[in-house]
């Protein structure tokens, strides 16, 4: 390697550009410990306490025979189910701990980052090259920029053997560094290692979320899966089961498990049901906004009649009402909407407001289409959180888009507000906060979201200055905590698809998928949320909204067929198991297009879903007329794939299906196109109705519904607060803590 690529790589493993969960920086350096922190389950081990900088030979020279890492023995590959990675352990042993201490005193000699990387490369060199029956998929390791292959055995006496390799020098270096402290150790010493604990090398942690750095996690990760593995298997523990998975590859998809088989049935439609649909909609001018957790048979049906009909468009919530206004300026007289009741009132608001409100907008059900987090916004206890939030002077309420535009009205007169997605609320919050010194927050209704907020700002109290700074210009440490003591949120709403991503899902997924690439929505329980920030941290993972996660799927995709190797890639789905369809669609399309590519490579895409298996019923494949039906209060539900307890959840986990996202069926899409626009009183009830209703001061609930969510446009167009707003906040009248 000639110097000028050595001062590339050096550049690049020594930057420590921004992530929010970057190693936490050693508040005590000193010249013995380096800059970080080395915690062990248990405490510091006393190697660590104390870890004297070792005098090493030059980096040109050539290895002593004192060098801490030899090349290793090979050991041939084998197969194993996946298990567990977690595991709890006092202190590592003296072999593991021993090695790592010689590394680091070796490592931390080295003051020159480019001196760094050539001790980094002359141990790329001293690592045995794979046979080239050992680089398969089988063995990849997945998240790293460049291919990595990893074996795992365990020997006679049970210690573990390790060997790897890499199309890449740097992460070879990286990977000889992890097998030389593992290789021959136990197997509880290999779940007791953190990548903390490697971050005192200082060759190149922390650093960006995609870049070589996240080998030392990634193949750590993967080390650590298959030794449990192992260990299990020596045990005679039975394979536990996987979730359900559909896998998409350039040919066609392939389910796995019941569930998955469901899902995938309807997303090849029967010719004629798109045809019908796409007939009605061209001669009635009918625009389609539906919701990505829409029904997998409706979605499916959409999805393929959007090739013949340009006015259909599958996104979340907030996008819903922007295409309504643009089919209605493309000549649409009726705007459909396949989602909840917010989402429709939003639609027609939205479209009032853009001087559209001679078009008619049509729900699909003539009952109420519920949202639990929008009944929870409903309800006295939130009036009354936002009661409290009058006695606070400067006070802003942050509210969910997933709300009502009554509770958008009545909050707004209470206490300015903006609306937010999961995707800019971090943003709404931090500009906010920067615009208005001490103002005081109150986020509402999603609680695990509100809970989210506080914990990722929390973590950013750790790090830098500089760091924050990426993050918003005008934050730093301080402000960040000013903002954590004036944050409010709501304590009692949920969205009961999300609420099953607790306890049981989440400790599967750490058994099972680890190394997986993990996908969540913002609204997950705290420890679901934990560990996709943590996977987010070493680019596996994405935390956000649902146009969040189909972009990171999209882009994790793309950067693989970029690369052009054959690949494996799993992601498990996080949210609600109707976004699988616009993912396989995306996903399908960009296999196809590289398959056109002449010597394009094989890369197939593997979606989990984080769902009991047992714990479904089974969808009869020849008709959806033989739907389950379940009570859902005064009326009854098609749940398709439905779970046998109701509302799409069970004691085993959760199926992340939403019951009144099901209440919008194809049938009832066609009964409503078929009787417009000359029978209009045949789907009177399905109508979304104006709000001629006004707020306890007389206003119109439309206008003054409306104006957060123009408030929010206005902050995503401009990144800043509105004048208007901070007007609002700054001279809102508050007489015995209620406004005026």
């Amino acid at each position: 390697m000639d110097s000028a690529t050595i001062r590339a790589a050096s550049f690049c493993l020594s930057s420590s550009s921004s992530s929010f969960f970057s190693l936490l920086p050693n508040p005590n350096p000193s010249p013995n410990h380096g800059l970080f922190s080395l915690r062990f389950p248990g405490g510091d081990l006393p190697v660590f306490k104390s870890i004297r900088c070792i005098q090493s030979p030059p980096p040109d020279s050539a290895p002593s025979s004192q060098s801490p890492l030899k090349p290793n023995s090979r050991t041939p590959g084998f197969s194993f189910s996946c298990s567990a990675v977690t595991y709890s352990s006092s202190k590592t042993s003296e072999l593991a701990s021993s090695n790592l201490g010689r590394l680091i005193s070796e490592f931390q000699a080295l003051e020159e980052p480019v001196d760094r990387v050539k001790r980094l490369l002359h141990y790329a060199s001293l690592l045995p090259p794979l046979e080239e029956s050992a680089r398969v998929a089988g063995n990849r390791v997945m998240g790293c920029t460049a291919q990595v292959w990893l074996e795992v055995k365990m020997d006679g006496e049970g210690k573990m053997r390790f060997a790897a390799d890499s199309d890449s020098e740097i992460t070879k270096g990286f990977c000889s560094c992890l097998i030389w402290v593992l290789d021959g150790a136990a197997p509880k010493e290999v779940l007791a290692l953190k990548t903390e604990d490697l971050a005192a090398l200082n060759v190149g942690l922390p650093g960006a979320g995609h870049s070589r750095v996240n080998t030392w996690h990634n193949v750590l990760i993967g080390m650590q899966k298959r030794t449990k593995a192992l260990v299990a298997e020596r045990a005679g523990k039975p394979r536990p089961d996987a979730f359900p998975s559909l896998i998409i590859n350039a040919d066609g998809i392939h389910a796995k498990g019941s569930y998955a088989e469901a899902q995938a049935r309807f997303l090849f439609p029967e010719e004629l049901r798109v045809k019908e649909l796409v007939n009605v909609l061209k001669e009635k001018k009918i625009g389609v906004v539906a919701h990505f957790y829409m029904d997998p048979e409706v979605q499916g049906v959409l999805t393929a009649a959007q090739k013949e009909w340009p006015h259909i468009y599958i996104s979340d919530s907030l996008v819903m009402a922007d295409m309504a206004v643009k089919m209605a300026k493309a000549g649409c007289q009726f705007i459909t909407v396949l989602g909840v009741d917010f989402m429709a009132e939003n639609v027609r608001a939205i479209l009032d407001q853009a001087g559209f409100g001679e078009v008619g907008v049509y729900r699909m059900s003539n009952e109420r289409i519920g949202c639990s987090l929008a009944d929870a916004a409903a309800t006295p206890a939130y009036m009354n959180y936002l009661e409290a939030a009058c006695a606070s002077t400067p006070a802003l309420h942050v509210v969910y888009i997933n709300t009502s535009l009554e509770t958008k009205a009545y909050s707004h007169e209470l206490v300015p507000t903006i609306t937010c997605t999961s995707s800019n609320v971090v943003q709404t919050i931090l500009q906010a906060f920067a615009q208005i010194p001490n103002l005081n927050i109150w986020y509402g209704p999603d609680t695990y979201m509100g809970a989210n907020i506080r914990e990722l700002l929390q973590q950013m109290t750790t790090m830098t200055d500089e760091e924050i700074a990426v993050i918003h210009p005008q934050h730093n440490r301080d402000s960040i905590k000013s903002l954590l003591s004036h944050l409010h949120y709501y304590q009692d709403g949920t969205c009961i698809v999300h609420h099953l991503f607790g306890h049981e899902v989440v400790e599967k997924i750490n058994e099972m998928y680890c190394d997986a690439f993990l996908t969540a929505h913002f609204e997950v329980p705290g420890e679901m949320f934990s560990i996709a920030m943590e996977a987010k941290r070493r680019g596996m993972g994405v935390v956000g909204s649902t146009q969040n996660i189909l972009d990171f799927i999209k882009q994790r995709v793309q950067e693989s067929l970029d690369k052009n190797h054959s690949n494996h890639l799993q992601f498990v789905l996080g949210t609600e198991s109707g976004m699988v369809t616009s993912i396989v669609a995306a996903v399908r399309n960009l296999l196809g297009s590289a398959k056109s590519s002449s010597g394009s490579a094989d890369v197939t895409v593997e979606i989990v879903f984080p769902v009991s298996s047992e714990s479904m019923t089974k969808t009869p494949s020849n008709s959806s007329l033989g739907r389950n039906l379940v009570e859902m209060g005064d009326f009854i539900l098609p749940v398709i794939p439905g779970v046998a307890s109701g509302e799409g959840c069970s004691i085993h986990g959760g199926c992340a299906s939403c019951p009144y996202m099901k209440m919008n069926s194809l049938s009832s899409l066609l009964k409503v196109c078929h009787h417009l626009p000359h029978e209009k009183e045949v789907v009177s009830d399905y109508k979304a109705g104006r709000f001629h209703s006004e707020t306890p001061k007389g206003n119109s609930i439309a206008d003054v519904g409306c104006e957060p969510i123009l408030y929010m446009r206005h902050f995503q167009a401009t990144k800043e607060l509105p004048e208007k707003l901070v007007a609002q906040i700054l001279h809102h009248p508050h007489i015995n803590g209620r406004s005026t």
